[in-house]
């Protein structure tokens, strides 16, 4: 489903953000990508949905070349890969639904699809009675589930998630990492999590990805938080 082969980032004349990186993401997998601050998490997901380029190497989502997609090949990218972030990323002057919705709507979808798909997914994500609530009115947990609501709507082939947790307590982040191991086992997308939160990774007894100053320093089917 996902490659990364040979894959390096630089950024000016520092140590690259990423070194000769090399894995594989197979259908319905959940990886934990883990690893300090600076180790390069976050560039590999960036580069995955195209928000940037490597410097050598290669990105391939199935068959697809991400480094060589042109700019109108970008919407069917991300339809084909959900992302969620650290800081939420909604609009303030969109309600729950309007902020769905939208991910609709800049791909084209049709008024009568996005009437039918936005509560389906709102259902999902346990935010029905929040449907007409703006961002400010939401608590952190509920803005994320928005925010994973949003990258369900194209079903996706995977959901990168930088960070979900974050900005969140203990609590409500459990609740944002069952959601994703449920819709990674009901539906079968692909989830590739990047985390420093030790204790979750040790109780999802998953893969795990181990990062280090842009390197790849181990690689565990059924791995824990060791650094």
């Amino acid at each position: 489903m996902v490659k990364f082969e040979n894959v390096t980032k630089q950024y000016g004349k520092d140590a690259p953000a990423v070194d000769n990186v090399s894995f594989g993401v197979a259908a319905g997998e959940f990886v934990s990508l883990v690893g300090h601050s600076g180790a390069g998490k976050s560039t590999l997901l960036k580069l995955l949905i195209a928000e940037d380029k490597p410097t050598s190497g290669y990105v391939y989502l199935g068959d697809m070349d991400v480094n060589t997609i042109k700019k109108s090949e970008l919407p069917g990218l991300r339809r084909r890969v959900g992302a969620i972030f650290q800081d939420f990323r909604l609009l303030p002057d969109r309600t729950a639904y309007e902020n769905i919705a939208f991910a609709l709507e800049v791909s084209g979808a049709a008024g009568k699809d996005i009437k039918e798909v936005v509560p389906q997914v709102l259902k999902l994500v346990g935010l029905e009675d929040k449907a007409k609530k703006f961002p400010r009115q939401l608590s952190g947990g509920e803005k994320q589930r928005v925010a994973i609501a949003r990258a369900l709507v194209h079903h996706p082939d995977v959901i990168v998630a930088d960070e979900p947790t974050g900005n969140l307590d203990p609590v409500t982040s459990w609740d944002i990492i069952r959601l994703l191991a449920r819709i990674n086992e009901v539906g079968g997308t692909s989830i590739i999590l990047a985390t420093h939160d030790r204790e979750i990774v040790n109780a999802l007894e998953r893969r795990v990805i181990t990062l280090d100053h842009g390197k790849l320093i181990r690689d565990e089917i059924k791995g824990r938080y060791v650094i």
